[in-house]
C-alpha cells in the first residue's frame, strides 16, 4: 500500500493511497493533480474521502466523480457535492480492502469528521483533515474552544505510531508559534530543525505522527504546565487548571501570531 501527498494550490495536500491497482483520494479541492496521478500510475479510483465542505478540499470532487465512477463519501452535515455517501461517528468506510473508522471532530466546522484506519499497512493512518495539523489546529470558523478541545482529544488518544496526514504544509509556521508558547520545549526544537531541512529541499514534513505531536504540538499539551502558563502571560484572565480556556487562549494567540 502506498501513501502519496499531491501537493495542490499553495500549501494543500490531496492524500491518495494505492495498492498498485485502485485508488482513494482524501480532499481533493483540485481534481488535475489528481488525474495526473491516476494516469501516471495507472491506477483505478475507487473512492473519494470527504473531511469538510471547504472548497480548496470539495472543488475536484465532482469532475473525479464524473470521470471514474468513484464513491464520494463525506460528512454528513457538510455541503459536499452529492451524490455522496453521509458518514458520522461509529461509520466506517470499506476501501481498498481496508476499515476507515469515522471520528467526529468538530471545530474548524460544525460537521467536520476525520477517518482512521487501524489496520494500514506500516502503521495506522488519520486523515484529519484541517482538525490538525503538524504544531497546530485548524482555526475556529463554525464551532468553540470547547469542541476543538474534545476532537483533538479524541486524535491524541489514537496509537502513537498513528501517520497523521493533514491537508496543509503549514508546518514550519506553525512551530513558529509553538516556540514561542514552549521555547524550551527540546523534542520541538529537535523536529523544527528537521522539518526546515525538509522544506529548504521541497520535501513534504508530512505525515507526522500522533506520538510526535503530543510531545510537540501546543494545542495537544494544554493540560501541560509550561503551555497552560504561557496562555495565562498572553491572557492574565485564564485559569492554568481550564483546559478549554487555554485553548481558547492558544487559538486567539495564534490566529493573531506573525
Amino acid at each position: 500500500m502506498n501513501l502519496l501527498p499531491l501537493p495542490a494550490f499553495t500549501d494543500n495536500y490531496i492524500w491518495m493511497l494505492h495498492d498498485g491497482r485502485q485508488a482513494l483520494v482524501v480532499d481533493p479541492g483540485d481534481a488535475a493533480p489528481v488525474f495526473q496521478a491516476l494516469s501516471d500510475l495507472k491506477l483505478d479510483l475507487q473512492a473519494i474521502l470527504v473531511t469538510h465542505q471547504h472548497p480548496d478540499h470539495v472543488g475536484g470532487v465532482d469532475a473525479l466523480r464524473e470521470a471514474t465512477g468513484a464513491t464520494v463519501y463525506g460528512p454528513a452535515r457538510e455541503r459536499i457535492p452529492e451524490p455522496v455517501v453521509r458518514l458520522s461517528a461509529g461509520d466506517a468506510v470499506p476501501s481498498l480492502g481496508l476499515q476507515f473508522e469515522v471520528i467526529d471532530v468538530p471545530g474548524h466546522t460544525a460537521g467536520h469528521i476525520a477517518y482512521f484506519c487501524p489496520a494500514a499497512q506500516g502503521a495506522p493512518l488519520l486523515f484529519c483533515g484541517d482538525t490538525l495539523f503538524s504544531g497546530g489546529c485548524g482555526r475556529l470558523f463554525e464551532g468553540t474552544p470547547a469542541q476543538m478541545l474534545h476532537s483533538l482529544d479524541q486524535l491524541a488518544a489514537l496509537p502513537g505510531d498513528t501517520r497523521v496526514c493533514c491537508t496543509h504544509e503549514y508546518t514550519l509556521a506553525n512551530l513558529k508559534f509553538a516556540r514561542s508558547v514552549e521555547p524550551g520545549n527540546a523534542a520541538l526544537l529537535q523536529y523544527s530543525s528537521r522539518c526546515e531541512t525538509l522544506r529548504a529541499q521541497n520535501l513534504p514534513t508530512l505525515p507526522s505522527t500522533v506520538a510526535l505531536e503530543r510531545d510537540i504540538n501546543p494545542f495537544l499539551r494544554v493540560r501541560q504546565a509550561a503551555v497552560a502558563q504561557a496562555a495565562k502571560g498572553r491572557d492574565p484572565q485564564v485559569h492554568e487548571e481550564d483546559a478549554v480556556a487555554v485553548m481558547a487562549a492558544l487559538r486567539q494567540w495564534k490566529n493573531e501570531f506573525r
